[in-house]
């Protein structure tokens, strides 16, 4: 059988199947439980922005600006900024599920202004996991279209395991930023015991996406790993 073919058609595309699966089921269970919580308003009643703005304020971080972003959850802290940008769903909404979300981007902060390790690595890592990302699988393809070159192969698999890299130190990062997020929206008053549970179950929804993501890009690593094994015997 031709390697090509082997490579096209061949039984770990199962592996990439399973990681596209965990993807699509995490992408389903974070909108819908964030859509069911969205309609949750809190006690409070303090809208994602004015969240993030007490958290800040509380920890003695006046540096950080919190900007409105457009888009759904498209939440984020941007440390080269300073700045936590919320988004549509998120900004002026008085939800469990705005309330967890803001407070989960300034445990990213707390994170950057407290120097926590794993951010950092992370934040170093951006770069490879970009080029990675981009380039780390074309170069195992062109090293295949040359003739089966088994340094182009060798040089994209490890080019794209600093994508597989950066996806698992994020989950560090990410479970960090949310449990440092429950405390404060609890020991701030910003929700009662019940609604915790609830912003709870929105963030634990989102913590599954990156673990899909990570696991996907760790079988995407193991095909290729295979393969190559493969190739060489």
């Amino acid at each position: 059988m031709p390697y090509y073919y082997g490579y096209y058609f061949d039984p770990t595309y199962l592996l990439v199947l399973i990681g596209a699966v965990l993807s699509i089921i995490a992408s389903v269970k974070v909108n819908a439980t964030f859509n069911k919580y969205a309609r949750v308003r809190s006690m409070s009643g303090m809208t994602g922005a004015q969240t993030a703005e007490a958290i800040l304020r509380s920890k003695g971080i006046y540096d950080v600006q919190v900007e409105h972003i457009r888009g759904s959850l498209t939440d984020h802290y941007d440390p080269s900024k300073k700045v936590v940008r919320l988004s549509d769903s998120v900004y002026n909404s008085t939800s469990v599920a705005a309330i967890g979300v803001a407070a989960h981007e300034c445990g990213h902060v707390m994170q950057h202004h407290e120097g926590y390790a794993p951010l950092g690595i992370r934040t170093a890592l951006v770069p490879a996991a970009n080029i990675g990302s981009r380039i780390g699988i074309p170069i195992v393809i062109l090293g295949l279209i040359l003739g089966s070159n088994s340094i182009l192969i060798n040089i994209g698999i490890w080019v794209f395991s600093l994508a597989v890299l950066f996806q698992i130190v994020t989950l560090p990062v990410e479970f960090n930023a949310s449990k440092r997020a429950l405390v404060c929206i609890e020991q701030y008053g910003i929700v009662t015991g019940d609604e915790r549970r609830k912003s709870e179950k929105v963030l634990r929804a989102a913590a599954y996406t990156y673990v899909a993501a990570a696991a996907a890009s760790i079988l995407q690593l193991l095909r290729l790993v295979i393969l190559f094994g493969k190739r060489d015997d």
